[in-house]
């Protein structure tokens, strides 16, 4: 199927003259076949009004987290005690909930613009530990959580061996733990990867999984090709645990043991040394910040400007779904860093749209989208600009406004592989309010 997409304004990736007028998007099966500027629209074209940026990757998502979003607040606490609620949460899951929650917010990400979701799964056998009948039955149900909700998925499978070093896993923890890293192995070989869905490793932390086991894990993802990705000093506990176990850092202890690299990403990297940077550099090993999970859990905040000094490749996630906006958490990127460094601008808005796109894109896997451009997968959001938000913004700042101002509520238009999955702000295929609504009662009665 052919079909041409006119873009009232297209945004072209960094280093392409910024925003370009009249684009129009041709477009056949999945991906982009041509791409032509200064045109005007013609009969049987799809007008796309406002900004046409390339679909988002969110590279930290774990769905089932959604259903806390509000829920864990009112007491204070650390992240600590968030995770005991998260505990709880866990323990109620099934399949079938997990089909439906998943679903739910993987189609909320859709109406933000994202065209993939990295999933760090963890949740993978019954209540006792026990592994299901199918071993893979939860990694199925977010497979096909995200096929119904129309989005692309990288399934990130997480090894996670012990509730902390040293530790046996237990309650809850059982559900995320294999026996060791041969069963996760023969687990996760059984998962084959699609079209839409590509099957990628993580280390779960250096808590909860030693340096032989992460090592074989990132071996694995070397073997077959995979993206592998690893919490990363998240919490200074993390880190005081580590150095009091293997006398370094969890950064220095992963590049010890092989799992830092080009396939690799660090997911937080929030309590960081400068050494940490530069081992991080020298690797080729990018990061993924989440900010707004970030300030929800009092984590704190990365040193995205040392990072980026040091040339380390940035992409944002939404992790615990407290906000599901990939612009927010590019703004929220940005903001964060003039808070901590006194100085506006580290980040442009176009680094900042590339970080949401082409390389959240490529450490999830899919180097052929995150870009407008023939041959590229044909990912494509569209943002209004006729919002209160972005009221008054023409051509010259239209990349800023929507950068420093927009919302997932300005996003119009989705295409993801070709296909139309958000149409006027809403999703063509769920009604995502009364799907969200059913699927959190549900894991909460």
């Amino acid at each position: 199927m052919s079909t041409t997409y006119w873009c009232e304004l297209a945004w072209l990736g960094e280093g392409q003259g910024g925003v370009t007028a009249g684009v129009a998007v041709r477009v056949e099966g999945t991906h982009i076949t041509g791409v032509e500027a200064d045109t005007s629209p013609a009969a049987g074209w799809v007008r796309l009004p406002g900004l046409t940026v390339p679909g988002f990757a969110n590279t930290h998502s774990h769905a089932f987290h959604r259903a806390l979003r509000g829920r864990t607040h009112g007491d204070g606490g650390t992240f600590w005690t968030w995770r005991d609620q998260m505990y709880a949460l866990a323990e109620r899951l099934d399949p079938d909930l997990y089909l439906d929650l998943a679903t739910a917010t993987f189609a909320e990400m859709a109406l933000a613009g994202v065209s993939t979701v990295g999933e760090f799964h963890y949740v993978h056998h019954t209540p006792d530990g026990r592994p299901y009948a199918e071993p893979n039955t939860m990694g199925e149900a977010l497979r096909e959580a995200a096929a119904v909700a129309g989005v692309r998925l990288t399934l990130l499978d997480a090894c996670y061996l012990s509730g902390g070093i040293g530790e046996h896993a237990a309650g809850v923890q059982r559900r995320f733990a294999d026996v060791d890293v041969d069963a996760w192995v023969e687990r996760v070989d059984a998962l084959p990867s699609t079209a839409t869905c590509q099957i990628g490793a993580a280390v779960h932390s250096v808590r909860a999984v030693d340096p032989t086991s992460a090592a074989a894990v990132a071996a694995w993802a070397t073997t077959t090709d995979a993206p592998l990705h690893v919490h990363v000093s998240e919490q200074r506990a993390e880190n005081d645990a580590c150095q009091a176990a293997y006398g370094c850092s969890p950064t220095a202890l992963l590049a010890a043991h092989g799992v830092l690299g080009p396939r690799t990403s660090a997911v937080h990297c929030t309590h960081l040394t400068p050494a940490d940077v530069a081992l991080l550099a020298d690797t080729g090993t990018s990061v993924s910040i989440c900010p707004t999970t970030e300030r929800d859990l009092a984590d704190g905040v990365g040193p995205t400007g040392a990072l980026r000094g040091a040339g380390v490749p940035l992409h944002v996630g939404t992790d615990s779904n407290a906000v599901i906006d990939p612009l927010e958490e590019i703004r929220a990127l940005e903001l964060d860093e003039r808070l901590t460094s006194g100085r506006r601008g580290t980040h442009s808005p176009a680094e900042l749209l590339t970080m949401a796109t082409a390389a959240g894109q490529a450490s999830l896997g899919w180097d052929d989208s995150g870009r407008i451009e023939a041959g590229a997968l044909a990912d494509l959001t569209t943002i209004t600009l006729g919002s209160v938000r972005l009221a008054g913004a023409d051509q010259a700042d239209a990349l800023g406004s929507v950068v420093f101002a927009a919302t997932a509520s300005d996003v119009q238009h989705v295409v993801i592989g070709g296909e139309v999955v958000v149409r006027d702000g809403a999703h063509l295929r769920l009604d995502v309010a009364r799907a969200l609504d059913r699927s959190i009662r549900a894991a909460w009665s």
